[in-house]
């Protein structure tokens, strides 16, 4: 399992391990029943406080992302389908915004937008 974390990020570390379990399991990179290292050992691998690790699981565990196995570990929990099509929604939302943006900027107007929308995603399902 890759883990990045920034001590400079103003991002609480707990929030980035579960930003980075929760992006993994969504792009696929963490399968579904796939075993996750246990608390001590991704606590060493990444020289966190084991406690920062349980927080994480904990509460990647109440959102539904991972499921633990007493007696033998943590495991990714099957996909959680709502969710998954929440943050696609929001990623399409930020992308929408730039096309905007870009569009506003150099006077290009709705219409034409959509038909390149049109074209693009016609093509995407042939």
């Amino acid at each position: 399992m890759k883990m990045i974390i920034s001590n400079s990020s103003s991002t609480p570390i707990y929030q980035q391990i579960k930003q980075s379990i929760i992006h993994q399991i969504l792009e696929e990179e963490l399968k579904e029943d796939e075993a996750l290292p246990s608390i001590r050992m991704l606590a060493q691998d990444i020289k966190i406080s084991a406690m920062t690790i349980k927080k994480a699981y904990d509460e990647l565990e109440k959102e539904g992302f991972l499921k633990s196995i007493q007696g033998k570990g943590t495991f990714v929990a099957p996909k959680n389908t709502e969710f998954a099509k929440e943050q696609a929604q929001k990623d399409i939302e930020k992308y929408i915004e730039k096309i905007v943006t870009i569009s506003k900027r150099f006077e290009i107007d709705k219409k034409e937008v959509m038909e390149i929308f049109n074209i693009i995603y016609r093509e995407e399902l042939e």
